[in-house]
């Protein structure tokens, strides 16, 4: 019992303002949020998502121009939207849609974002066990079941190993992406450039954007059915993570802010992560199609990082899936103790964690992924489009801010009907076929909100209230100036540094060098890119761990 206590304590001293504003001495610097970002975007999805845009017969207008818009956009949300909510009140969404919605509305709430969200882990761990599998000869898991009793047992090693830092916080998980970030976005782009001359033989052409017209984003789909489009791949690059920027679950992380204009960080994870790692995955994906002669569709992400690039890409695909389950198991976590307030937030994504690891043994949850994060964001941004419209259209119109909770409302009616209308609206725009699932977040944002401040008025929000919280807690704290940084530990840096550069020289040569001898080169290379990249994280480690000290 005693030592139960002891861990009990440990994990207690994680706690991370669960139920509060964050204090002005935990704020954190742009750095941090700038290589949370890349590491959570530049990410194991990003494998299966490049791939997707080849089968789904997207163009190469479609990718080039239809991303880049998508992408800036999902970045303008971030920054105008979920930012200067989450610096105003230095509160976690969770708790702040509890002030406005009350007790039984968060409860709803956060039952499915948890679910929701480890369901989404669950795909980051699927994804990094699909390369885990590879040094045992376990095959290729693309089906809904798993097939060899072998991949579950890697699966609950990879999800103990994600549970583990997921639990260490925030802080944690933003260092761990840092390090790791820099490697992966390389190993992307190594891994498209080694596949260059694959697809230029294949194509019959030295011109890399008719190269690309003709066999790898080339308008047409395996089974002949109608391709995505401009529109859909750009509203895809919009919404895919609409439950973070729009509906505003991104709060948790903002809320360590000093300013609103930290939300620009997320330029490193759509334009770097998305837009970038999107292309380069599906160059990828293409190339190893070609190479094995087989449709891409039998390939998982592990197969085709290790056809490319060897034992570097089997680790890139790993720590691809941490980065991105370690703060979606977080946010999991952070959602699922606002509902037991006698756990910490540890215990709770210990909790969540053991519900993810078991979700991510069955391969569905990657093969289905492009539908699901669009009804995920679907079903969770209502709640964004309702915290905005009380945190900002309340004060302008004259209507009084938590009013619900000022009348001791554990239920918010209208909030709950809103949200509950506006996704009933969506279902009947996609079953009628009137709008694709990519296109109905405006509809269901907007009417969301409109229908809210409409029903809060007839229900008592436009009554003046007594003030039921502090107002300055609920701005949060003043920002302070950050300390002075420690000297940089420059050997370990500049290791790191030079690792990083050859990591990209190496597919560079193999690229340079044309079919001829392509084989001999490319085995050549992921010898040496292996020996880069344990280089890379050897210098990467300690220049992060001294930087932070």
């Amino acid at each position: 019992m005693a030592s139960e206590k002891a861990a009990a304590e440990k994990l207690d001293e994680l706690y991370e303002f669960d139920r509060e504003p964050v204090s002005s001495d935990r704020l954190l610097g742009f750095g941090y949020f700038l290589g949370s970002f890349a590491g959570e975007h530049v990410a194991a999805t990003e494998f299966v998502i490049g791939a997707m845009f080849v089968s789904w017969g997207a163009t190469v207008q479609d990718i080039f121009i239809g991303l880049a818009l998508g992408n800036l956009l999902a970045v303008l949300t971030w920054t105008l939207l979920c930012a200067p909510v989450a610096v105003d009140t230095r509160l976690t969404l969770y708790w702040y849609l509890r002030r406005i919605g009350g007790p039984v509305m968060t409860l709803i709430y956060n039952l499915i974002n948890a679910a929701l969200f480890c369901v989404l882990a669950g795909c980051m761990i699927t994804v990094s066990a699909s390369a885990v599998r590879i040094p045992f000869g376990i095959p290729a898991q693309v089906d809904w079941y798993p097939s060899d009793w072998r991949f579950v047992l890697v699966v609950l090693l990879v999800g103990a190993v994600v549970v583990a830092l997921a639990t260490l916080g925030f802080k944690s998980v933003a260092t761990f992406s840092a390090v790791c970030s820099p490697w992966m976005f390389l190993m992307f782009i190594a891994g498209a450039v080694v596949m260059l001359p694959v697809l230029a033989q294949a194509a019959g052409t030295d011109s890399f954007l008719d190269m690309c017209a003709r066999v790898v984003w080339t308008g047409k789909t395996p089974d002949g059915s109608p391709p995505m489009g401009f529109w859909k791949v750009s509203a895809f690059a919009w919404i895919c993570n609409l439950a973070m920027h729009g509906g505003l679950s991104d709060m948790a992380l903002f809320r360590y802010a000093r300013k609103p204009s930290y939300g620009l960080a997320s330029i490193a994870g759509m334009f770097l992560g998305h837009y970038l790692a999107w292309i380069c995955a599906g160059l990828m994906g293409a190339g190893a199609a070609i190479l094995i002669g087989a449709p891409l569709a039998t390939l998982d992400p592990g197969g085709v990082a290790y056809r490319a690039l060897g034992w570097a890409g089997v680790v890139a695909v790993i720590a691809a899936g941490w980065t991105t389950s370690n703060p979606t198991l977080y946010r999991a976590g952070l959602a699922l103790q606002s509902i037991t307030p006698n756990w910490s937030r540890a215990k709770v994504t210990i909790a969540a964690g053991i519900v993810t690891t078991a979700i991510a043994c069955f391969p569905f949850v990657f093969t289905r992924l492009l539908d699901f994060v669009g009804l995920y964001g679907l079903l969770l941004c209502p709640a964004g489009a309702i915290v905005i419209a009380e945190h900002w259209v309340f004060p302008r119109i004259g209507y009084t801010q938590y009013w619900a909770a000022r009348r001791g409302m554990r239920l918010n009616l209208p909030a709950l009907f809103s949200w509950a209308a506006a996704v009933g609206l969506a279902l009947v725009l996609e079953t009628t076929g009137t709008l694709h699932l990519f296109y109905l977040f405006v509809p269901v944002y907007l009417s969301t909100m409109l229908l809210y401040i409409a029903l809060a008025g007839l229900a008592g929000a436009r009554e003046p209230a007594a003030a039921f919280i502090n107002e300055d807690v609920a701005r949060g704290a003043a920002p302070v100036v950050p300390s002075p940084s420690k000297p940089l530990p420059k050997a370990s840096g500049a290791l790191a540094l030079l690792a990083l550069v050859a990591c990209l020289a190496l597919p560079i040569l193999v690229a340079a060098g044309g079919v001829d001898g392509y084989e001999e080169r490319l085995a050549s290379m992921k010898t040496w890119l292996l020996a880069a990249t344990l280089v890379y994280f050897a210098g990467g480690i300690v220049f992060y761990k001294n930087r932070a000290s």
